[in-house]
């Protein structure tokens, strides 16, 4: 088999949308994806996602502006329709010229339409099929498909089931996310039909990040898959995290204490971000028209953030919550990320290789011709 080939077997349709040399996707996580986790994604071959989701007004720009002095290579970033800043989020995209934005469900036709225009790639993510047709419907330009083996928010359907569902239903590129974290995983992406593969965990669990080492070495010390495990107690949506005091004492609280925690919750977040009581009712109203939210969990959803601030800024492990896919059990060291993706690349090419070496030479004669072109 020829170099050429070699090289070009993991160049995908997602390599040229997002300017990237392997189509490997470094997810937006609240507080964790930093303008440096970021920048070294991207200087590694991978394509980082910004986590602007949980940067404060005024802070949009200098982050944006961060990651282009630490890296010449394209970027994303996040947002969600009901942050206070979500437009600020959108108008500097726009401005910096970002290659792409993530998003839940949230934006209408007419913003993603405006992201478009600008020549941004519009990638949200999901976790079932009949969001991913809604997300192309709405004009998404790319889809992220995670399943139940994916870290914080997630479904129930694990994504060797989920990923061939969506790869049926729609007609874009499907990157495949939850559950990922080495080669053999892109790997079977690859032949699946996905372009990519996106992850949250293995970046998280690198030397580039910026998670305190009290908290990082929670995640390398669970080695049991079943200790990573999905929850209603935060904000009344299954989310799966690492099992710690502070998720089993929410667990066993009655509705009254999770209603005080939910409402002190809500009270740091908003001297936080300096929004005023109307401006919160009004996210929480949008919360519950938007994404079927009850009352109560638009007022839960405010723990999230402050209880995830708590482990991954402020480094107390216990006295907050430690959101996790299943692979960080499969993951034993912080390596940088130039060491992680260089090791999936080789890998995944390493698989590749052996299955076409596997394959009938009847097979392989039709690959060969084209070989000989390259």
């Amino acid at each position: 088999m020829s170099t050429a080939m070699n090289t070009s077997a993991l160049h995908t349709v997602l390599c040229d949308l997002l300017g990237c040399r392997y189509p490997i996707v470094q997810t937006a996580m609240g507080w964790v994806a930093d303008a440096r986790l970021v920048a070294a994604t991207g200087n590694a071959g991978g394509f980082g996602f910004l986590a602007g989701a949980t940067l404060l007004p005024g802070e949009v720009e200098r982050e944006i502006l961060a990651v282009k002095a630490l890296s010449g290579q394209p970027f994303g970033i996040n947002f969600h329709m009901f942050q206070p800043n979500a437009g600020e989020v959108v108008e500097m995209a726009i401005r910096h010229r970002l290659r792409a934005v993530s998003y839940g469900r949230g934006p209408d036709a007419r913003m993603i339409g405006k992201l478009k225009e600008a020549g941004i790639v519009c990638m949200p993510t999901v976790g079932a099929a009949k969001h991913a047709a809604k997300a192309v419907e709405l004009g998404a330009d790319v889809v992220t498909v995670q399943g139940g083996e994916g870290g914080g928010h997630t479904g129930g359907t694990p994504t060797t089931l989920l990923l061939p569902q969506v790869l049926d239903s729609v007609r874009v590129p499907v990157v495949a996310a939850g559950g990922f974290f080495d080669g053999r995983g892109l790997a079977a992406a690859l032949a699946y039909g996905a372009a990519g593969i996106a992850m949250g965990t293995r970046f998280l669990m690198s030397s580039d990040s910026p998670v305190p080492a009290a908290t990082l070495q929670r995640y390398v010390a669970v080695k049991d898959a079943g200790k990573i495990r999905v929850s209603l107690a935060i904000d009344g949506l299954p989310q799966r995290m690492i099992d710690n005091p502070l998720l089993l004492e929410l667990e066993a609280a009655g509705p009254l204490r999770r209603t005080w925690l939910a409402l002190a919750a809500a009270h740091k977040w908003r001297q936080r971000t300096g929004m005023r009581a109307s401006q919160m009712l009004a996210t929480g109203w949008r919360a519950m028209r938007q994404h079927d939210y009850s009352a109560a969990q638009a007022m839960m959803a405010a723990n999230a953030p402050v209880l995830i601030q708590r482990a991954m800024v402020e480094g107390h492990p216990d006295e907050g919550v430690l959101p996790s896919g299943q692979a960080a059990a499969a993951i034993g060291a912080l390596d940088s990320c130039e060491q992680i993706i260089t090791r999936i690349a080789a890998q995944a090419q390493a698989r590749l290789d052996a299955l076409h070496a596997t394959a009938p030479a009847a097979a392989r004669a039709p690959q060969a011709a084209a070989d000989a072109t390259l």
